[in-house]
């Protein structure tokens, strides 16, 4: 595709972008902000987005995408409660931001890799029956890499970063052939959240092991 032609259907998207779609780009853009800043906020700016991203999905017959979402409205109830636990003793939040060990990244990627063979297989089944307009390989590697990254956020590990800048590489283009401009400008801004995200909690996650090192539990 010419790049003119392509920054035409780029533009033109953009104008026809509806109040339902730029209500959840925004409040996605902003629950991912509050989440690189660790803040408990990052909850219910994200149910509002993943809300009515549920009804954009299925609109668009990314029922991957769709499934996402639903699993992120559940997953936003749990961590929103994982992240308001504090010790009772000295007030502090009991959930802290941490590195993945080996045990957490053989439980990651088998949570994709169960997550993306059960997405695919349904996918392909809906694209023959009932939506011929779903990209079965793309969605499903979209929905398992999120599915993955949610958990992992639900959990304040830094790897969930990983995941999110593997979800956002994938969506930008999937969201730009379903039509959805403002979406995949979302996910273009969302990338650059999430290296931000990584690069935030991985300094967080170093100040507070050398913090147990120099402050060592007796």
């Amino acid at each position: 595709m010419p790049l003119q032609q392509l920054y035409n259907e780029f533009y033109t998207g953009l104008q026809q972008t509806g109040a339902v779609e730029m209500v959840a780009v925004i409040s996605g853009i902003i629950s991912v902000w509050f989440s690189r800043k660790e803040s408990i906020w990052v909850y219910p700016t994200g149910l509002i987005n993943t809300i009515l991203f549920i009804y954009i999905s299925v609109k668009g017959h990314l029922l991957g995408e769709a499934s996402v979402n639903l699993y992120y409205t559940i997953l936003s109830l749990y961590g929103w409660w994982l992240w308001t636990r504090k010790d009772q003793v000295s007030g502090d939040r009991i959930l802290q931001i941490t590195s993945n060990d080996s045990k957490d990244w053989q439980f990651q990627l088998l949570f994709f890799g169960v997550a993306y063979g059960l997405l695919l297989g349904a996918l392909t089944w809906a694209k023959a029956s009932f939506a011929p307009e779903a990209i079965p390989w793309a969605d499903a590697f979209a929905s398992a890499t999120a599915y993955t990254g949610m958990w992992g956020m639900a959990k304040k590990k830094v790897a969930s970063w990983y995941w999110w800048i593997a979800t956002n590489l994938a969506s930008i283009p999937l969201y730009f052939v379903k039509g959805y401009m403002f979406t995949s400008v979302q996910f273009m801004i969302l990338l650059l959240l999430a290296i931000a995200g990584l690069i935030s909690w991985q300094k967080k996650a170093r100040q507070r092991m050398q913090h147990s090192y120099q402050n060592p539990v007796v």
